[in-house]
């Protein structure tokens, strides 16, 4: 499919706080937060330019990994649902659905009806999952979660396209004959892959229209978008691939507080340089996240990137 954003251009997007809270990158004010809070945050980020706004995919935390998970997770098609009712611009992502927790038709159903509800805002990113349990407790395949989730991809591709009635037959999943509206209003809706994985990277590359990495260094990213092009290019695959990274937390100015070793500070210009280099090794989208005490200190962040920072990323 076509590029949701000119190419040779960087633009930005975020996951929001609030609906995700792993112990690895929550603040602690938004154990507390408020609804609105949510809500306020992704009205910035639509006044501001952000490409997407994006929420997690966890069903249920088994009580071995609730200290480092927490067991906040909000549902992403409720979330992504609630968030196009008060938004108008800015895409709405999963980052990532786990999508072999559900048959495809179920996914197609829910994510095809926040695609119409949004007026076509939908990016869909999927990934294979990690927790065991929660395989478990919904009866799906967890030692098969790879195959699993690659013809899943192409169940979805079927049945997030024009067709009413898409056709699938495959070895986990098969369907003709029926019908599902409403139809997204996307002709198809964009599927982007998570995950750094040996198997993720291919799959993104030979399944997918974006890859989503988790985690990459900046100096392992370059190896890892060649490998990506090299692997799209050798299954035959004309159409581009929309290339993510996440960046290293940011704090536009100098800040009064910790705000952690990695985290990049400073002046606009610096942050500008410094993001820019995601551009020349090839990165089409950055994920953003901002250091941040309050809701009101996130916001002013945002706002600040996008008016100070964000002119100059291209």
């Amino acid at each position: 499919m076509a590029r949701i954003w000119p190419e040779g251009r960087l633009v930005y997007g975020m996951q929001l706080p609030i609906q995700s809270q792993s112990a690895m990158y929550a603040e602690k004010w938004e154990k507390e937060a408020s609804v609105e809070d949510l809500a306020e945050i992704a009205r910035t980020a639509d006044r501001s330019g952000f490409a997407y706004i994006a929420g997690c995919d966890h069903v249920a935390i088994p009580r071995r990994l609730a200290d480092a998970m927490s067991t906040i997770w909000y549902d992403p098609v409720a979330t992504l649902s609630f968030l196009a009712g008060i938004t108008e611009n800015v895409r709405l992502m999963s980052h990532v659905a786990v999508v072999g927790l559900r048959h495809p038709l179920v996914s197609a159903k829910a994510y095809a009806t926040v695609d119409r509800l949004s007026g076509g805002r939908l990016i869909l990113g999927v990934g294979a999952g990690h927790v065991q349990e929660e395989f478990d407790a919904v009866g799906a395949d967890f030692e098969r979660r790879g195959p699993v989730l690659n013809e899943t991809i192409d169940a979805l591709k079927a049945a997030l396209g024009t067709d009413e009635f898409p056709v699938h037959h495959g070895e986990f999943f098969d369907f003709e004959g029926l019908g599902q509206q409403p139809r997204p209003v996307q002709d198809q809706v964009p599927i982007w892959v998570g995950g750094s994985s040996p198997a993720a990277v291919r799959r993104a590359a030979t399944r997918a229209d974006g890859w989503l990495p988790q985690g990459d260094p900046r100096d392992e990213l370059p190896a890892q978008i060649a490998k990506v092009k090299r692997l799209r290019e050798e299954a035959g695959i004309a159409e581009p691939i929309t290339v993510g990274a996440i960046t290293e937390p940011l704090y536009l100015g100098e800040p009064d507080w910790h705000v952690g070793r990695r985290t990049l500070s400073g002046k606009p210009a610096a942050l500008a340089e410094s993001l820019r280099a995601y551009g020349a090794m090839g990165v089409d989208q950055i994920q953003v996240r901002f250091r941040s005490r309050s809701r009101a200190e996130l916001t002013d962040q945002m706002a600040a990137f996008a008016a100070d920072v964000a002119p100059h990323l291209n």
